[in-house]
């Protein structure tokens, strides 16, 4: 068993509060940009021009939080997220809409060593509450308008110019109304992965779009979502189960408000956190009231745009016989998993040769090393 802390923060602007979040998370995530060859990626004024062109409305924003950190060269480069470097994820998502309300279901499949677990409700643009990634964009949210929005990683690592998609998800929740106004956007803004997206609005309206890489995308004629597209080959279907869990999804009959019952238990919820790959929580968006709950087996977190309070959950989850948390006997280093190159991780078990998740740490822990004593043998060497 272990837990995660989740908490829940309002600032209006990027101020304090952000910034002691970008202190506790940078040293990680900048680690993962260098070892994933985010420097080699576009230099800062090619970023900025990419979101001036794409995201204007969101230009502001972004200054700020690049000055709110010290405004380092890799800070504002990572912070655009234009080109990134490539991640993976999972999660299945639903949206629907009947005589008992509008929901947003989504269940965010993932290492818990991988996840913020950040709840920030801001005035950027407009009011927005939602689970954040990347330190601002999201991966799922809900604004004063009633519009809802959730991603799903669509199965397929081929990357292409393109921005993160959790900044298209914000972008998209602080400048949007309707669910017709987001999907023209996605449409318009390129993605640097494929991905999913479902939305849905206080209209009752929803809809699950395709992501793909460097631009484009498609409509889906249902507004269920899980790891892999139309178009293509999922690179590790069996691992993920997407297709069992989008035939559960298309198969459900059941009324809105109880839609989030289905996303607790199997096939869709998961508990394989030491392949990378457990449910960290439930996220049930309902856009009419602005109200959203997170959702674990035993404990519930109910938020509201204008009702947010501040605080903190520590939420146990339940792991798969054998997982041994960090920081027990055996030692394992969960520090490393950011070096972990988790789509050898999807194939090995897609294909049947999968191994524990400490070996692919060892092996990261060993290319780290090799790395480093190459680097200091350059330094040494005579210029």
């Amino acid at each position: 068993m272990t837990t995660m802390t989740f908490d829940a923060v309002s600032e209006c602007r990027p101020g304090p509060k952000w910034h002691a979040r970008w202190q506790r998370s940078w040293p990680a995530y900048e680690a993962w940009f260098i070892a994933r060859g985010g420097d080699l990626g576009p230099d800062r004024r090619a970023c900025r021009s990419a979101m001036q062109h794409h995201m204007p409305e969101l230009v502001a924003t972004y200054d700020q939080l690049v000055a709110v950190t010290g405004g380092s060269d890799r800070a504002a480069r990572f912070l655009s997220t234009w080109c990134p470097p490539t991640y993976l994820g999972g999660c299945s998502l639903a949206a629907r809409a009947d005589d008992t309300g509008v929901r947003l279901v989504r269940n965010y499949d993932l290492s818990p060593d991988l996840n913020e677990g950040l709840l920030l409700r801001s005035e950027w643009v407009r009011p927005v509450m939602g689970m954040v990634e990347f330190l601002w964009g999201l991966s799922d949210g809900v604004n004063d308008a009633g519009l809802s929005v959730a991603l799903a990683y669509g199965g397929n690592s081929e990357a292409a110019e393109g921005f993160g998609i959790t900044t298209i998800l914000r972008y998209i929740l602080e400048t949007c109304t309707t669910v017709e106004e987001g999907v023209t956007k996605l449409k318009r803004i390129p993605s640097h992965m494929a991905y999913n997206i479902v939305l849905a609005d206080r209209s009752g309206t929803s809809a699950s779009v395709e992501m793909r890489p460097g631009g484009g995308a498609d409509i889906m004629p249902r507004a269920v979502a899980t790891n892999h597209q139309r178009r293509g080959k999922p690179d590790r279907p069996s691992f993920t189960r997407t297709f069992e869990r989008h035939a559960h999804l298309s198969g459900l009959e059941t009324p809105a408000a109880d839609l989030h019952k289905s996303f607790t238990s199997a096939p869709l919820h998961q508990d394989r956190f030491g392949e990378g790959f457990g449910t960290l929580f439930t996220a049930e968006y309902d856009p009419e009231a602005g109200e959203m709950r997170l959702i674990w087996p035993h404990e519930q977190w109910a938020q509201s745009l204008d009702a947010f309070e501040e605080a903190s959950r520590h939420v146990a989850l339940a792991p798969h016989p054998g997982w041994t948390p960090a920081n027990t006997e055996t030692g394992t280093d969960w520090a490393m998993a950011i070096y972990v190159d988790w789509v050898q991780v999807g194939r090995d078990y897609a294909e049947g040769r999968g191994q524990a998740v400490e070996f692919y740490i060892a092996a990261a822990r060993q290319v780290e090393g090799n790395t480093l004593l190459a680097s200091q043998a350059r330094r040494k060497s005579p210029v």
